[in-house]
């Protein structure tokens, strides 16, 4: 990149958020990331881009989960605006820059540095403040879901009363939630989830979430980390929803797995030093797929064996609630390699008949 490009880059990077609000107004900000479709500004959330840097990476920098495509405000600007030699994305970007009201003085390097850990610390005090799950609304929304609450009672609580923030609105609304700890590989939370619950029970249109525009949402360090059921050592499953993988884990209780949260961060999971095979759960949408095989190739890489998991539905928590228990066993079953069926499902099913 040219001394001109990297200074206009580093220029827009600081206005990262005016940036994506005016080139990308067709996503939305999501904590330290801004959310949409792709370059050309469709609706969606496979695209984000990193609005502060930190120790993850500069501020500015977009990856898009579903193809894999990577750049700068500079490549977001030629997108949107159909430029393509650099002299009409530069012009563009200096037009920008000397916008009215667009300047922003950026952040020092130490609040950059402390910001990440600041959402870390709030979210271990919200999930401090949560319930135990057994005998909450928690509990009732995963039952409902085909999921046996005991497989995810070590990552899980309930909060009767957690606040809810929509878009670009002053007001707060409280709404009961299920609250999931984000942990790194050592067990420290960085993170937290939270699911909106409807306090009015379940519909089979929304599942059990709160009538509400983002009923989840994240918080805290969320690249590479996850929510984890069990510990890892050397086989883990891997895939993106909380339910999807609660649902592998209530017809295989003894098989660790994490959760990433959303495509983008599971194709950036860590792993532990131990590990050989991996498991990757597969959404059955653009993102989910690429996200899967970015995964994948990253772990054959890392000389772990990796194999996917593809669900008969669009995720395996579908399965559950349409196929049954009995049924997503056997699904799995003939997915598995003959050393873990016989270790994950033959042996419990041995030790339960005891």
């Amino acid at each position: 990149m040219s001394d001109d490009a990297s200074e206009l880059a580093r220029r827009l990077a600081r206005e990262a958020e005016a940036v994506c609000r005016h080139y990308l107004s067709n996503g939305q900000r999501q904590g330290r990331y801004w959310l949409v479709g792709d370059v050309n500004n469709t609706r969606g959330r496979s695209l984000f881009v990193r609005l502060h840097a930190s120790s993850k990476g500069a501020a500015g920098k977009w990856t898009d989960a579903a193809t894999g495509e990577h750049g700068d405000l500079l490549d977001i600007i030629g997108a949107t605006c159909g430029l393509h030699s650099f002299r009409e994305i530069a012009e563009e970007a200096r037009r920008f820059l000397k916008l009215p009201g667009r300047r922003q003085e950026p952040p020092t390097e130490a609040a950059a540095d402390r910001r990440p850990r600041d959402t870390a610390r709030a979210a271990r005090r919200l999930y401090a403040m949560g319930q135990p799950l057994f005998g909450t609304r928690g509990e009732a929304y995963l039952a409902r879901r085909g999921i046996d609450p005991r497989v995810g009672i070590g990552a899980l609580r309930f909060h009767p009363r957690c606040f809810y923030r929509p878009d670009d609105v002053a007001v707060v609304e409280t709404w009961p939630a299920l609250i999931a700890a984000v942990t790194d590989l050592m067990g420290r939370i960085t993170g937290v989830h939270r699911t909106w619950l409807d306090p009015d029970g379940f519909d089979d249109r929304r599942l059990g979430k709160a009538p509400i525009d983002t009923p989840r949402r994240a918080m805290g360090d969320l690249l590479g980390h996850a929510v984890r059921f069990g510990t890892a050592e050397d086989v883990l499953a891997a895939g993106e929803g909380i339910e999807t993988m609660l649902s592998l884990r209530t017809v295989l209780p003894a098989f660790p797995v994490a959760a990433a949260l959303s495509a983008n961060h599971l194709a950036g999971l860590h792993w532990p030093a131990t590990l050989r095979r991996i498991y990757v759960a597969v959404d059955a949408d653009a993102a989910g797929v690429a996200a899967a095989e970015t995964l994948a190739a990253r772990a054959l890489d890392a000389g772990i064996e990796a194999i996917a998991l593809c669900p008969r539905m669009d995720d395996f928590n579908e399965d559950l609630r349409v196929l049954g228990a009995t049924r997503l066993l056997d699904v799995l079953r003939h997915q598995l390699l003959p050393e873990d069926v016989e270790r994950f499902v033959n042996a419990i099913a041995v030790k339960t008949s005891a």
